[in-house]
């Protein structure tokens, strides 16, 4: 295995770590309440799109929405979220999935 494969297997791990982190983060907070549940079964699904080998066509489509649907959680979580410390553990978070995300897509 050369360097390159590792490095995408460390970044796809990450992927994958982070996007159930803050799927689970969100299904869990402020349960029932349907704008986070819908938020964190995105990230679910987004996480399974990225991963699924019958989506390998579309996948750099699946990465920009990825890195558009954690960007417009930010902004909303800026504009109306509540300054907690899981709140701003959560935006680390999502900023990290970006960052990986958008390194993915240079590789």
């Amino acid at each position: 295995m050369n360097a390159t494969q590792t490095k995408m297997g460390g970044l796809q791990i990450g992927i994958l770590l982070l996007a159930v982190a803050t799927s689970l983060i969100h299904l869990t907070l402020s349960f029932p309440d349907p704008v986070f549940i819908l938020n964190g079964l995105g990230y679910l699904a987004l996480a399974a799109a990225f991963f699924l080998p019958q989506l390998k066509a579309y996948h750099a489509t699946v990465r920009w929405v990825f890195i558009g649907f954690a960007a417009v959680t930010i902004i909303a979580w800026v504009a109306i979220g509540m300054r907690t410390p899981l709140g701003y553990l959560t935006k680390v978070i999502e900023l990290v999935l970006i960052a990986l995300l958008w390194m993915d897509g240079r590789q």
